[in-house]
Order: C-alpha cells, then structure tokens, then sequence
C-alpha cells in the first residue's frame, strides 16, 4: 500500500509501563509518552504499579528524553477518599507531571482546580462514545478523551472534526466484552469492581449455553480476541487521533518494549511517505509476544460480530524465549543515554566546581577548596575517570573538560559527591 500521509500531524505513541524496567524499555523503544499507575487509585490494582519515588524520578527521567508522563487514577473514587486523592498526587503534580487519567468526574472537578498546570485526561473507564459526552468532558477542563474502545473509525473522525480536543484510542493488546467504566460482572459475580480497579476477567471464562448438567454446547462466548492494528495504522492516522495507546500494564517489560518500536517503526513509516508495508516478521513477532491466539483490529472496522471472540481458546500463545532475550537485549538491559557537556575546575582557595550543560539548562555545583598535595596529587586523568561515572543516570558526556592547577589533592568520595549533586540538579531542571 502506497499513501502520503504528509499533511497529518505527526500521532503520540504512549505506551504502558507497569514497572519502572518497563518504563525503561519504553522510553528506549521510542515511545512518545508512558501512562503509568502509582500505589493508590489505579484500575490495574493487580500490576506492579509505581512507588510514589519511582514516579517522580520517572517524570524527571522521562523529561530528559522529551518523553511525556501520564498518571492513571481512573478509578471511581468514595466519597471519604476525595481529600486523599487529591492530596496523594502533589508531588507528582509538582515533579512535572504531563497529565492526569481520571474516570471520576468529582475528582476531573478537583484536579482542575488544584493543580492547573497538569492536564486532564478523560479515561477509557469514562465510557465516551459520543460527541456529546466528548463536549462535556471539554467543558469539564479536559484536553483529552480517551474513546470508548467501541467506536468505530468513522465515528471517531466524525468527533475529530467537530470538537476541537485531542482523541486517544487503543490500538493493541487485550479487549473488554463490556463497555468500559459500565461493565459490573467481576463486582456482581465475585465483589471484585473492575471501576475499582480489580477485574477478575470473567468474561474469559468457558459457559454452556445449555441449562442443565454436563458438557453442553461450553465455550468461551464472552473472551474477545485481542488487538492488532499495525496492519491499518495509516487509516488510524488518516482518522486524525492523536494519541494511539498501546494496551498492557500488567504484561512484562519485553511486550511494552517491542509493541512500542512496532508501532514507533510504522507510524514514521507511514508520515514519512515511504511506502506502507508491514514485514511478515514483524506481523509474527508480535503474534507471540503476549497475543492470544486469535486477534482482530477491533471496532474500528466492525461495529458487531461473533468474529470478535475467541469461541474456542482464550489462552495467550506463549512467548518466543529466543525473540524475548533479543528484545531484553536491545531495548532494556541497553540504556538510552542522553549527551551533556561538562566543565570541571579546581584551584587552590577556591571551591571545586563542576558545571553540566545540555541544550538551554546549564546547572553549576559547588564542593570545598581542594589541599596541597603532600604525596600523590590528583591528576586531571583521575577526575575524568570519577566524573565520567554517571552509571544508572541518564546522562553521559559527549565532552568533559578539566581545568585545574597542578599539585592539587581531591578525594574520591569528594568529586563523586560533586557528581551526584550536580546530576541531582540537571535533573531537576527537566
């Protein structure tokens, strides 16, 4: 298939984090944006989630690489738990948060109010399938609604271009039977709320459509097949969505990570005019990454059709060992690095100072005056190797200078102190 796809506004690729390795992953896979859960509020209860640390160093780290941060407290929220939550999100809000994605409309009302700096996402959970509730949501303060997951394409251009407000649909991974937000099965059969963030799946049980003992006619007839759309991603952005949300907070790190270059691969692809064509390796690489064994595009092109189930297995493929090392390999265990410079002087009734610059931030921090030498100075090489030491963080220098007078002693635990705090202060600029 040949398209231009030039005059479209390039589309977001957000992708899940359920951890902070799968964040990671992410960030290194290309993707635009991370919407990720923190320990409170959150309707994926049973992942791994975020500590409230974690979350904050995840927006800083996220900001270096121009990576935005979306926060999930889309559950409904009780009545004696609306100060909580609104008190609960302060720091993230103040660490630079991009947005928040709330279902509750008391809460949406609050958050606006309190932290006006930090946008307002509509969650799926909302159960948008209208223009008019999407009008309601603008008026409410929202920038973003993120669309029921059964609305159509058409539908979904037509609300583009009728209200002016970013639109966010799913495009991979697993799919509710019910409508989101509206769905109470899991609550009715085993009090576990799916609106309070602990669906049971149900729906991904084996029925009989007989009354009666024994095996009559048992299958699973609410197990929707999951979603794949690499194959009509150019019709998603020709739709006018601006953000495409990638399913599955609760699967590993390899699945965020590899979904994620999928589909940062093709949308580029797509908007850069070359010719749209999915590899059939990558079709069957994604085929056995945490993919059941039957798959769709979802609604976008069928309102209704028993071809949506997976009447006769739910169960997910399993995963290719070898592919997963190879996705491990380039996407986690190898870090995204972000260029800085820096400059380093020492002389003598003069603190020492180590100044890093990247783009338009420039951070100067301070240690003590350095000492006479009595037997080995410190040598320029010495600083180097010290500085050059920024492990886990996610910077390296692309130039580091050192300017110093000769003779001069340093202890080690000194310039790694310098270090720390200087790269402590460049983040926090982010």
């Amino acid at each position: 298939m040949s398209m231009s796809a030039n005059n479209n506004k390039k589309p977001e690729i957000l992708a899940p984090a359920g951890n902070f390795e799968g964040f990671l992953g992410c960030i290194n896979a290309g993707c635009d944006a991370v919407y990720l859960g923190g320990s409170r509020f959150g309707a994926r209860a049973f992942a791994d989630n975020f500590t409230d640390e974690e979350i904050v160093r995840a927006i800083k780290i996220a900001h270096v690489f121009g990576v935005k941060v979306y926060l999930t407290i889309n559950t409904l929220i009780k009545e004696k738990e609306i100060e909580d939550a609104v008190n609960y999100v302060k720091p993230f809000a103040q660490a630079g948060l991009d947005a928040f994605i709330v279902q509750d409309i008391g809460l949406m009302s609050l958050l606006r109010d309190k932290y006006p700096n930090v946008e307002l996402h509509v969650s799926t959970q909302a159960f948008s399938t209208g223009i008019n509730s999407v009008k309601y949501f603008k008026d409410l303060g929202a920038s973003r609604v993120v669309m029921a997951r059964e609305m159509t394409l058409e539908e979904i251009r037509y609300i583009k271009e009728n209200v002016d407000i970013e639109l966010e649909t799913f495009i991979h991974g697993a799919m509710c039977y019910s409508y989101s937000g509206q769905c109470l099965f899991s609550s009715s059969f085993g009090g576990r709320s799916g609106n309070r963030g602990r669906c049971a799946g149900p729906c991904r049980l084996c029925y009989s459509t007989k009354a009666g003992k024994g095996n009559h006619d048992e299958e699973y007839m609410l197990s929707m097949k999951d979603q794949c759309t690499v194959s009509i991603l150019p019709k998603l952005i020709d739709a006018g969505i601006d953000s495409l949300k990638i399913e599955g907070r609760m699967k590993k790190p390899e699945y965020a990570a590899f979904v994620t270059s999928i589909y940062r691969k093709y949308t580029d692809m797509y908007l850069s005019g070359q010719e749209f064509k999915v590899s059939r390796q990558d079709y069957e690489n994604l085929l056995h990454i945490y993919l059941r064994s039957q798959i769709g595009t979802g609604y976008y092109e069928t309102l209704s059709s028993g071809e949506m189930i997976t009447l006769s297995r739910p169960s997910y493929l399993g995963n290719d060992e070898e592919l997963m090392a190879l996705i491990r390999s380039k996407f986690i265990d190898n870090k995204r690095k972000r260029k800085i410079n820096g400059y380093f002087s020492a002389y003598s009734n003069d603190s020492i100072k180590l100044s890093l610059f990247v783009d338009d931030k420039c951070v100067v921090s301070q240690g003590e005056c350095p000492e006479k030498s009595l037997n080995r100075p410190t040598t320029k090489e010495d600083i180097i190797k010290q500085l050059n030491k920024l492990g886990d963080t996610p910077f390296e220098f692309d130039e580091l200078t050192v300017d110093m007078e000769e003779g001069l002693f340093i202890p080690v635990s000194k310039l790694n102190e310098l270090r720390r705090q200087a790269v402590k202060e460049l983040l926090d600029e982010f």
